[in-house]
């Protein structure tokens, strides 16, 4: 049987830096004052991001994705689950100063929709964040969930 080798995980190309910015402790804002935490860490060799969030009582939702660049496609992958049987696979990348993932879905009709999270004002300390559809392959995106990221100190 032939062995198989590859490369050891690295995380010195620029790529897989890219999504750092979102590493911490964060409270998260949306709305009319509602409130979350999200915390999101480096694991597995500083190659995977996690991120743990909890909606507690303003959003009813706890969730989880895992991270990571993948040098053969050149871009990101996300795996999103959470508490309300929700699982996504995201692909995209990071341009213009936001961090685009996108994945495909459909609509309790059936209907074709795509999702995406786009990471935008990108700050040392603050950041916003979109929940978007689109039912038009893409053509016009609707903002479905606007949220804001306060690092905590």
């Amino acid at each position: 049987m032939a062995e198989h080798t590859s490369p050891a995980p690295t995380r010195s190309a620029p790529e897989a830096r890219q999504f750092d910015f979102w590493l911490g402790r964060w409270e998260v804002t949306w709305g009319e004052g509602k409130r979350a935490s999200n915390h999101i860490q480096a694991i597995l060799n500083g190659c995977v991001i996690l991120e743990e969030f909890d909606g507690a009582q303003e959003a009813a939702l706890k969730g989880m994705s895992v991270s990571a660049y993948n040098p053969k496609r050149r871009c990101w992958q996300q795996t999103w689950v959470d508490d309300a049987g929700n699982y996504w696979a995201f692909i995209g990348g990071f341009q213009d100063g936001q961090m685009v993932l996108a994945a495909d879905d459909v609509t309790a009709e059936g209907k074709p929709i795509k999702l995406r999270m786009v990471w935008y004002n990108i700050a040392a300390d603050e950041l916003d964040w979109n929940w978007e559809k689109s039912e038009d392959a893409g053509q016009t995106w609707a903002v479905l969930w606007q949220l804001h990221y306060t690092r905590r100190k």
